[in-house]
């Protein structure tokens, strides 16, 4: 794999081109809604700690960031050729299906301690009925160490999508919130388990408020006559703020 502080320039380009056709995408398809984008730290390492809807989730939260992501990916998803291809060359840490693992771990460290962000799904797994699921505490021992913040980020409609018991996704409508991130001195004044249930708290806030920006704009949409629906299909449609 390519070192994610050595990315060749077609690494970048083709990241970039690729990012801003799924976003045009996901705007059209999805009617994709973002709020809080400029919680995400312009430099520096952090992690950003999503809810886990569907398989959608990583595409989605990459969707609202400027900055590159690196994602967690199961060590068994490394198994396919052509997959494991594409998932190194958009910088996936493999990860043990039960935890990060020591190497999932070492290398995580490695990019944080690079200014790096990565994604995570504190969860663990995927949601059975599209709410948010207690989380794990493997990621504060990263953070700490790292001297990172914690990112909260809430997604609504992927569930509704593409749930874990769906073989093959449909169209719904998709939002995400971006919530204020704990910062390292913020936890260095805490408890492991204050923090967790600060991060849990921020996370059940952050898919509340994205939840009713989804149904808020799934209403207008609904609202709206068929002709000016049918006039303005293929047109922006959604909003990245």
């Amino acid at each position: 794999m390519a070192s994610a502080a050595h990315r060749t320039r077609r690494q970048l380009v083709v990241y970039f081109v690729a990012r801003l056709v799924c976003r045009l995408l996901w705007i059209v398809c999805f009617r994709f809604r973002l709020r809080g984008r400029r919680a995400i730290p312009g430099e520096g390492g952090g992690l950003i700690c999503s809810n886990h809807q569907s398989m959608f989730d990583p595409v989605v939260v990459g969707l609202c960031v400027d900055r590159r992501l690196n994602y967690l990916a199961r060590k068994t998803l490394f198994d396919h050729r052509a997959f494991a291809s594409l998932i190194r060359f958009l910088d996936a840490i493999p990860i043990e299906r039960d935890g990060l693992g020591l190497a999932g771990i070492k290398e995580t460290i490695r990019r944080l301690k690079r200014g790096e962000l990565v994604l995570m799904f504190p969860e663990g797994t995927r949601t059975p009925d599209g709410n948010l699921q207690s989380l794990k505490p493997g990621l504060l021992a990263i953070a700490r160490r790292c001297n990172v913040p914690l990112i909260p980020v809430g997604l609504d409609g992927a569930y509704q999508s593409w749930p874990r018991q769906s073989r093959f996704p449909r169209l719904s409508h998709m939002a995400v919130v971006i919530g204020e991130p704990i910062e390292p001195d913020e936890m260095e004044q805490a408890s492991d388990a204050e923090i967790l249930k600060q991060l849990h708290d921020r996370m059940q806030h952050c898919l509340l408020e994205a939840r009713r920006l989804r149904e808020r704009h799934f209403e207008n949409d609904a609202d709206r006559p068929q002709a000016t629906r049918r006039s303005t299909d293929g047109m922006s449609s959604g909003s990245i703020t």
